[in-house]
């Protein structure tokens, strides 16, 4: 089979490299998944710099979320999902439910290989099946993007109908967010510095577009967009913390995703008078892609894709990702050459 690893992390694009090796068998509760699809993320360039926060594992196949389809079930893995199933990995395979904790922090793409292979060996019971509607390249685009942006909405206080949730930008994170919050009732009020990618927000649910370049004092319009009360929830990606706090209504909370660059330093106060609960989120568990598969299919939500590459040009799709100009998902598509 074909696939890709990393020489080593920190190695840059320099140190992805193609590979031939075997078709691996699956052991004890294991399946042998046939890849059809993987997609990129932040986390991704994280680990070809250097810079995870986690765990990468020499010599591994990068991409931690992608989508295939259920070629043999080990012994023991009968009660997982059937042969021809197509199936979604949860980035982090051991973690079930409940908190995350570092005893279940190996996960795919880092700790351990991930997607962008033809064939990968997985535990059957971090399988999740996906609805038949999706395309393969945004069924590769649920269990790392769209579950931190589920984990986000339901996670601490959770999302109420009527609520007003606060996006940031157009990353893969806050576009999910903009849908999922729409369907759950919430009035979405979302930002971003192009005017052109305002369209694109409100077809995806969003009531509210706030260009940050021209208004840069982005909170106060915010808060005049929800009647001077500003956002129950703010869905953090890009580092603006202390601005995101100023937007957010009393007793609301602001879920920390992640940053770009250096975050400005945040005010106790300002936490303390706004009653605001400040939320890491760390991706999420099995559970959780579990009920953003639920989600999707209850409400045909579909994810943005952007632009597919295919497997032999692998390179280039990680070259146009670290752009920075893609709107949606950056995929790889992976046709297997059959056999072992």
């Amino acid at each position: 089979m074909q696939s890709y690893r990393l020489s080593s992390s920190g190695a840059g694009l320099a140190g992805l490299r193609s590979t031939r090796e075997e078709v691996p068998s699956p052991g004890p509760g294991e399946v042998l998944v046939a890849v059809r699809a993987a997609a990129l993320n932040h986390r991704d360039q994280l680990v070809l710099d250097g810079d995870y926060v986690l765990p990468v594992r020499a010599d591994g196949i990068p991409l931690a979320e992608g989508v295939g389809v259920v070629a043999e079930v080990g012994p023991g893995a009968g009660s997982g999902p059937a042969v021809g199933s197509r199936v979604v990995p949860a980035v982090f395979p051991r973690w079930r439910d409940g908190p995350f904790a570092l005893d279940v922090a190996d996960q795919l793409g880092g700790s351990l290989d991930g997607m962008l292979a033809e064939y990968r060996v997985l535990p059957g019971d971090a399988l999740v099946e996906v609805p038949g509607f999706l395309t393969d390249a945004e069924a590769a685009s649920l269990a790392c993007a769209g579950v931190t942006a589920w984990n986000a909405l339901t996670g601490g206080r959770g999302v109420r109908a009527g609520e007003t949730v606060l996006t940031l930008g157009t990353g893969g994170v806050s576009l999910w967010a903009v849908q999922l919050a729409a369907a759950m009732g919430a009035k979405v009020v979302a930002t971003t510095g192009d005017d052109a990618k305002a369209e694109l927000l409100t077809r995806l649910g969003a009531a509210v577009v706030v260009n940050y370049r021209t208004a840069p004092d982005w909170p106060a319009a915010v808060r005049e967009a929800t009647g001077g009360r500003g956002a129950d929830h703010v869905v953090e990606v890009a580092g603006t913390l202390a601005a995101s706090v100023a937007a957010t209504a009393f007793g609301g909370q602001v879920d920390v995703v992640g940053f770009m660059g250096t975050p400005a330093p945040v005010d106790p106060s300002a936490l303390f008078t706004g009653g605001v609960t400040l939320r890491p989120v760390a991706l999420g568990s099995r559970s959780h892609l579990v009920g953003l598969v639920r989600a999707v299919a209850t409400h045909r939500l579909r994810p943005v894709v952007d632009r597919v590459f295919p497997f032999d040009r692998a390179p280039e799709a990680f070259a146009h990702h670290r752009a920075g100009g893609a709107v949606g998902k950056v995929v790889v598509s992976v046709a297997t050459t059959g056999g072992r």
